[in-house]
């Protein structure tokens, strides 16, 4: 092969390169600001539902014969689910978690929005807690189905805002530290986050139809 042959090829390796380098920092911008509005949006509703959650469990702390505003039959229950031990796993209750957890994404959310550029460590740190998030979250879904024997209506929100939450920083990530790029199952996973949202959230509902099969058909 002739030097001038190796120094095209050199060049249009290094084109394509660059070319691909331009299409990942496409990527992570267009998914940071997408991210920044689940943060926000998603972040306010979990705040909302936490928030409340804390004011009816500190209700009913303070009176026993007080009946949650979330107390709609035995299945729908806060009640129910506030009396047990999983309640408050680190001794406190749940909620307070929540408070803390969704205004941190709040304010990373607002601050994206406002032209914030934030370190790749945050980034990092913010992984490690939606990751959290979602197993704390997992644990309680089993502890309520299986354990408990009830759903909390407010916790449920909670469950619905941390799954997307989770899914979008993971992929906003995936392609910012460039795993997208080295890995075609990550590539996939991250082209298909839609489909595997909603499977999951199909997943639980299912899970919640089954479980309680016997209160829903007596309905009818």
């Amino acid at each position: 092969m002739s030097d001038s042959a190796v120094s095209d090829s050199a060049a249009t390796t290094t084109e394509t390169e660059h070319d691909d380098r331009a299409q990942l920092d496409d990527a992570v911008r267009s998914w940071t600001r997408v991210v920044a509005w689940v943060l926000s949006v998603g972040g306010a509703i979990g705040f909302v539902a936490s928030f409340v959650l804390t004011v009816e469990r500190f209700e009913l702390a303070a009176d026993p014969d007080y009946v949650p505003s979330c107390n709609f039959n035995p299945v729908l229950s806060c009640g129910s689910v506030m009396a047990e031990p999983q309640a408050a796993l680190f001794g406190f209750p749940n909620p307070l978690l929540g408070i803390a957890g969704f205004a941190v994404a709040i304010t990373t959310g607002v601050a994206v929005l406002a032209g914030a550029r934030l370190a790749g460590w945050y980034w990092a740190g913010l992984q490690v807690g939606v990751t959290a998030a979602l197993v704390f979250i997992s644990w309680l879904i089993y502890s309520s189905l299986y354990s408990i024997g009830a759903l909390c209506p407010y916790c449920m929100v909670v469950w619905a805002v941390t799954l997307p939450i989770f899914v979008f920083v993971s992929v906003r990530n995936a392609h910012a530290s460039g795993l997208t790029s080295r890995s075609r199952v990550a590539l996939l996973v991250a082209r298909n986050h839609a489909p595997i949202l909603v499977l999951a959230v199909g997943v639980v509902v299912v899970l919640i139809a089954v479980r309680f099969w016997s209160y829903w058909s007596s309905l009818y």
